[in-house]
Protein backbone atom coordinates (compact mmCIF):
# COMPACT_ATOMS: atom_id res chain seq x y z
CA UNK A 1 0.00 0.00 0.00
CA UNK A 2 1.21 3.57 -1.02
CA UNK A 3 1.80 6.23 1.87
CA UNK A 4 -1.94 7.63 2.02
CA UNK A 5 -1.80 11.30 3.39
CA UNK A 6 -5.25 12.89 1.74
CA UNK A 7 -8.39 12.89 3.51
CA UNK A 8 -10.04 10.50 1.14
CA UNK A 9 -7.52 7.98 1.86
CA UNK A 10 -7.36 8.51 5.30
CA UNK A 11 -10.92 6.60 6.03
CA UNK A 12 -9.23 3.56 4.30
CA UNK A 13 -6.28 3.61 6.50
CA UNK A 14 -8.48 4.32 9.93
CA UNK A 15 -10.33 1.58 8.83
CA UNK A 16 -7.63 -0.71 8.45
CA UNK A 17 -6.12 0.05 12.39
CA UNK A 18 -9.47 -0.15 13.87
CA UNK A 19 -9.40 -3.89 11.92
CA UNK A 20 -6.12 -4.41 14.08
CA UNK A 21 -7.36 -3.54 17.06
CA UNK A 22 -10.10 -5.55 16.90
CA UNK A 23 -8.35 -8.75 15.43
CA UNK A 24 -5.43 -7.72 18.43
CA UNK A 25 -3.13 -7.47 16.19
CA UNK A 26 -2.95 -4.50 17.89
CA UNK A 27 -3.86 -6.43 21.24
CA UNK A 28 -5.14 -4.40 24.38
CA UNK A 29 -2.47 -2.05 26.45
CA UNK A 30 -0.25 -2.87 23.63
CA UNK A 31 2.42 0.36 23.23
CA UNK A 32 1.38 2.42 20.09
CA UNK A 33 3.14 5.03 18.37
CA UNK A 34 3.41 6.77 15.56
CA UNK A 35 6.22 4.78 14.23
CA UNK A 36 5.14 1.83 15.03
CA UNK A 37 1.97 2.75 12.65
CA UNK A 38 4.06 4.14 9.85
CA UNK A 39 5.97 0.94 9.83
CA UNK A 40 2.94 -1.60 10.55
CA UNK A 41 0.77 0.24 7.51
CA UNK A 42 3.41 1.68 5.58
CA UNK A 43 1.43 5.42 6.12
CA UNK A 44 3.26 8.51 6.53
CA UNK A 45 3.94 10.17 9.81
CA UNK A 46 1.25 12.46 10.07
CA UNK A 47 -1.68 10.25 8.62
CA UNK A 48 -0.03 8.39 11.69
CA UNK A 49 -0.38 11.03 14.15
CA UNK A 50 -4.01 12.34 12.53
CA UNK A 51 -5.58 8.82 13.13
CA UNK A 52 -4.33 7.79 16.50
CA UNK A 53 -6.03 11.28 17.50
CA UNK A 54 -9.23 10.21 16.15
CA UNK A 55 -8.75 6.49 17.83
CA UNK A 56 -7.82 8.59 21.13
CA UNK A 57 -10.76 10.67 21.45
CA UNK A 58 -12.83 8.12 20.71
CA UNK A 59 -11.66 6.01 23.71
CA UNK A 60 -9.87 3.42 21.46
CA UNK A 61 -6.34 4.25 22.34
CA UNK A 62 -5.55 5.70 25.78
CA UNK A 63 -2.82 8.64 26.46
CA UNK A 64 -0.96 6.96 29.76
CA UNK A 65 1.90 10.51 29.22
CA UNK A 66 2.65 12.83 26.89
CA UNK A 67 4.91 9.75 25.53
CA UNK A 68 3.17 6.57 25.82
CA UNK A 69 -0.61 5.48 24.09
CA UNK A 70 -1.34 2.27 24.08
CA UNK A 71 -4.84 0.56 22.71
CA UNK A 72 -7.63 0.68 25.15
CA UNK A 73 -7.65 -2.44 27.44
CA UNK A 74 -10.98 -4.39 27.30
CA UNK A 75 -12.09 -5.82 30.31
CA UNK A 76 -15.26 -7.21 31.47
CA UNK A 77 -16.84 -4.05 32.93
CA UNK A 78 -16.24 -2.81 29.17
CA UNK A 79 -18.06 -6.43 27.92
CA UNK A 80 -21.17 -5.87 30.40
CA UNK A 81 -21.26 -2.03 29.98
CA UNK A 82 -21.26 -2.14 25.88
CA UNK A 83 -24.34 -4.67 26.35
CA UNK A 84 -25.89 -2.37 28.93
CA UNK A 85 -25.69 0.33 26.20
CA UNK A 86 -27.01 -1.28 23.13
CA UNK A 87 -29.73 -3.17 25.26
CA UNK A 88 -31.04 0.55 26.32
CA UNK A 89 -30.65 1.78 22.31
CA UNK A 90 -30.81 -1.12 20.31
CA UNK A 91 -34.45 -2.14 20.58
CA UNK A 92 -35.96 1.27 20.45
CA UNK A 93 -33.43 2.20 17.10
CA UNK A 94 -35.06 -0.77 15.01
CA UNK A 95 -38.94 0.11 16.45
CA UNK A 96 -38.50 3.71 15.30
CA UNK A 97 -36.90 2.74 12.32
CA UNK A 98 -38.91 -0.08 11.13
CA UNK A 99 -41.11 1.98 8.83
CA UNK A 100 -38.34 3.70 6.94
CA UNK A 101 -36.23 0.71 6.62
CA UNK A 102 -35.43 -0.88 2.66
CA UNK A 103 -36.92 -4.26 3.45
CA UNK A 104 -35.18 -5.43 0.93
CA UNK A 105 -31.85 -4.16 1.65
CA UNK A 106 -32.60 -5.21 4.92
CA UNK A 107 -32.63 -8.77 4.28
CA UNK A 108 -29.36 -8.42 2.04
CA UNK A 109 -27.83 -6.91 4.93
CA UNK A 110 -28.74 -9.77 7.53
CA UNK A 111 -28.09 -12.19 4.60
CA UNK A 112 -24.55 -10.78 4.48
CA UNK A 113 -24.38 -12.02 8.11
CA UNK A 114 -25.03 -15.65 7.68
CA UNK A 115 -22.56 -18.22 7.39
CA UNK A 116 -23.35 -22.01 7.74
CA UNK A 117 -20.43 -24.12 9.36
CA UNK A 118 -17.45 -23.25 11.71
CA UNK A 119 -15.83 -20.09 10.58
CA UNK A 120 -12.09 -21.33 10.50
CA UNK A 121 -10.41 -18.35 9.02
CA UNK A 122 -9.37 -14.96 10.64
CA UNK A 123 -10.37 -13.38 7.44
CA UNK A 124 -13.79 -15.02 7.36
CA UNK A 125 -14.79 -13.84 10.75
CA UNK A 126 -14.01 -10.02 9.89
CA UNK A 127 -16.04 -10.03 7.31
CA UNK A 128 -18.78 -11.02 9.19
CA UNK A 129 -18.38 -8.95 11.78
CA UNK A 130 -18.28 -5.81 9.67
CA UNK A 131 -21.25 -7.37 8.02
CA UNK A 132 -23.18 -7.61 11.37
CA UNK A 133 -21.68 -3.96 11.84
CA UNK A 134 -23.21 -2.16 8.60
CA UNK A 135 -26.43 -4.11 9.37
CA UNK A 136 -26.57 -2.47 12.82
CA UNK A 137 -25.60 1.26 11.35
CA UNK A 138 -27.86 0.70 8.58
CA UNK A 139 -31.19 0.34 10.81
CA UNK A 140 -29.65 3.38 12.80
CA UNK A 141 -28.86 5.97 9.87
CA UNK A 142 -32.86 5.64 8.84
CA UNK A 143 -33.05 7.70 12.14
CA UNK A 144 -31.12 10.76 10.79
CA UNK A 145 -29.76 11.48 14.02
CA UNK A 146 -25.97 12.51 13.47
CA UNK A 147 -24.91 12.47 16.80
CA UNK A 148 -26.92 9.17 17.61
CA UNK A 149 -24.92 7.71 14.56
CA UNK A 150 -21.78 8.74 16.23
CA UNK A 151 -22.53 7.04 19.79
CA UNK A 152 -23.98 4.12 17.38
CA UNK A 153 -20.77 3.39 15.44
CA UNK A 154 -18.44 3.11 18.73
CA UNK A 155 -20.74 1.22 20.05
CA UNK A 156 -20.17 -1.15 17.05
CA UNK A 157 -16.39 -0.77 16.71
CA UNK A 158 -16.31 -1.86 20.28
CA UNK A 159 -19.15 -4.82 19.80
CA UNK A 160 -16.57 -6.48 17.08
CA UNK A 161 -13.81 -6.37 19.70
CA UNK A 162 -15.91 -8.04 21.71
CA UNK A 163 -17.54 -11.07 19.22
CA UNK A 164 -14.33 -10.98 17.92
CA UNK A 165 -13.13 -12.71 21.44
CA UNK A 166 -16.24 -15.43 20.92
CA UNK A 167 -15.77 -16.12 17.12
CA UNK A 168 -12.13 -16.91 18.03
CA UNK A 169 -13.36 -19.22 21.12
CA UNK A 170 -16.33 -20.41 19.30
CA UNK A 171 -15.65 -20.35 15.63
CA UNK A 172 -19.45 -19.39 15.37
CA UNK A 173 -21.29 -15.73 15.68
CA UNK A 174 -23.04 -15.61 19.01
CA UNK A 175 -26.34 -15.75 17.09
CA UNK A 176 -27.99 -17.65 14.93
CA UNK A 177 -30.30 -17.15 11.64
CA UNK A 178 -33.10 -18.34 14.24
CA UNK A 179 -32.61 -15.32 16.05
CA UNK A 180 -32.47 -12.85 13.57
CA UNK A 181 -35.46 -14.72 11.48
CA UNK A 182 -37.86 -13.49 14.18
CA UNK A 183 -36.51 -9.76 13.99
CA UNK A 184 -36.68 -9.57 10.73
CA UNK A 185 -40.42 -10.47 10.14
CA UNK A 186 -41.30 -7.94 13.04
CA UNK A 187 -39.68 -5.43 11.18
CA UNK A 188 -41.47 -6.92 7.88
CA UNK A 189 -44.47 -6.24 9.87
CA UNK A 190 -43.79 -2.76 11.46
CA UNK A 191 -44.95 -4.25 15.08
CA UNK A 192 -42.49 -2.00 17.37
CA UNK A 193 -43.22 -3.77 20.48
CA UNK A 194 -42.26 -7.41 18.59
CA UNK A 195 -38.90 -5.42 17.57
CA UNK A 196 -38.09 -4.08 20.92
CA UNK A 197 -38.93 -7.58 22.56
CA UNK A 198 -36.73 -9.42 19.76
CA UNK A 199 -33.86 -7.63 19.51
CA UNK A 200 -33.51 -7.19 23.01
CA UNK A 201 -33.48 -11.18 23.33
CA UNK A 202 -30.37 -11.55 20.78
CA UNK A 203 -28.64 -9.19 22.59
CA UNK A 204 -29.53 -11.06 25.90
CA UNK A 205 -28.80 -14.13 24.34
CA UNK A 206 -25.43 -12.78 22.81
CA UNK A 207 -24.22 -11.38 26.39
CA UNK A 208 -24.73 -14.74 28.04
CA UNK A 209 -23.11 -16.61 24.99
CA UNK A 210 -20.25 -13.77 25.33
CA UNK A 211 -19.52 -14.16 29.63
CA UNK A 212 -20.00 -17.80 29.92
CA UNK A 213 -17.14 -18.41 26.59
CA UNK A 214 -15.25 -15.92 28.58
CA UNK A 215 -15.43 -17.17 31.85
CA UNK A 216 -14.80 -20.70 30.80
CA UNK A 217 -11.74 -19.51 28.98
CA UNK A 218 -8.88 -20.06 31.43
CA UNK A 219 -6.09 -18.90 29.23
CA UNK A 220 -7.71 -15.64 29.27
CA UNK A 221 -6.62 -12.95 31.26
CA UNK A 222 -8.38 -11.62 34.31
CA UNK A 223 -8.02 -7.79 33.42
CA UNK A 224 -7.41 -7.90 30.28
CA UNK A 225 -9.41 -9.84 27.38
CA UNK A 226 -6.82 -10.45 25.68
CA UNK A 227 -6.26 -14.00 23.36
CA UNK A 228 -3.31 -16.17 23.84
CA UNK A 229 -0.60 -15.78 21.06
CA UNK A 230 -1.55 -18.26 18.10
CA UNK A 231 1.34 -20.30 16.44
CA UNK A 232 2.58 -19.15 13.27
Amino acid sequence: MKKMQNGSDSGVVYEEIMDAIVTQRLAPSQKVSENILTEMFDISRTTARNIMEQLTAQQFLVSISPRVTRVAPLTLLDVKQNFAMRKMLQPNIFAMAAAQVDYDKFVKLNDAISFKGPITDDRTALKLLKANKRFNLYVAQQLKYPLLMHWISQLEDTTMRIYWLYVKMKRILPFTWEHQRELLEAVKNDHADEIREQTHKILAICEERVLDAIFLHDQLYTQDLRLPAQPE
